[in-house]
């Protein structure tokens, strides 16, 4: 990045220092951490709303839906989390390569042909010759998918019991005064079960930042990925050689977590008492004692 940096190994000392934690490869460490904050963005948002139609789903008076809805809550709450998303990314990237193999290649033929997945060159998603970003973002867009559907689940089971924690007294007089159905979900229920849902939703949250790293397993270089690279031992063959330096990387990362999750335990706390105030609820009762 800097002139005197051009011969690595003719400098030394802090110069050394600042034109290897400005190199290339660090430059994309550091471009890595807004890897995970806009997998957070859009990851959180997507699976409030898959657990939310989820949960909506689950409390459905028509049978199947109901069943459809249990079973989704089921099933990927009862899965551990790494197998679900190893397996899940390649399902999915198997099926929309068989999609596309329907379109595009000659014959559309079956592509398993045992235990092998096969298609032809041009069914390939993303093409052998796209560029290396068009890899890296489909992968984090069969990421963003997967956390979606595996938190998702676990916000449908937290939304669901938030729901029914809602008193029924409530609903009830709702009902005498004449609303309907979608006016007593829409105007009673789903505004009195955010309080009770806030702090299931907060260690949800506080889940799906410790478990970004997975991002590694799915083949995006995220902050993980490029700790081990540029921790791990580096010969005289590099640029800057050095020593096994995996444990200050790791201990950054460790850094990082922590302070994330301190901010967002401060946020969830204002969050709550905001949304506790007159409410019949813990958080609500100890702001009235509070104030008295």
């Amino acid at each position: 990045m800097f002139e005197v940096c051009a011969d690595p190994k003719a400098i030394e000392g802090l110069t050394w220092a600042a034109c290897y934690l400005t190199s290339a490869k660090h430059v994309d460490f550091y471009w890595s951490f807004l890897t995970v904050l806009l997998l957070l963005a859009i990851t959180a948002p997507a699976a409030l709303g898959m657990g939310f139609m989820g949960a909506t789903v689950a409390r459905s008076h028509v049978l199947p839906l109901s069943l459809l809805g249990r079973t989704y809550i089921w099933m990927v709450r009862g899965v551990p989390d790494i197998i679900f998303f190893l397996f899940f990314v390649i399902a999915l990237d198997q099926g929309l390569e068989y999609i596309k193999n329907l379109f595009v290649c000659d014959g559309g033929a079956w592509p398993w042909q045992g235990l092998e997945f096969r298609v032809c060159p041009e069914a390939k998603v993303p093409l052998a010759k796209s560029s290396a970003f068009w890899h890296q973002a489909y992968g984090f867009m069969l990421a963003v998918v997967t956390f979606a559907i595996v938190f998702g689940a676990f916000v449908a089971n937290v939304i669901y019991g938030a729901m029914n924690a809602v008193p029924r007294a409530q609903l009830e007089t709702a009902e005498a005064y004449g609303m309907s159905r979608a006016q007593v979900f829409r105007r009673i229920l789903v505004p009195q079960m955010w309080v009770y849902a806030l702090p299931g939703l907060g260690n949800l949250w506080m889940i799906l930042i410790k478990a970004t790293p997975l991002l590694f397993l799915l083949g995006v270089k995220d902050i993980v990925y490029y700790a081990r690279e540029l921790g791990g031992s580096k010969t005289q063959a590099y640029e800057y050689p050095h020593g096994d330096w995996r444990l200050w990387y790791f201990l950054g990362l460790l850094v990082f977590y922590l302070v994330f999750t301190r901010i967002s335990e401060i946020g969830i706390t204002r969050l709550t008492r905001k949304l506790s105030h007159g409410q019949a609820t813990a958080g609500g009762e100890a702001l009235r004692k509070a104030a008295a």
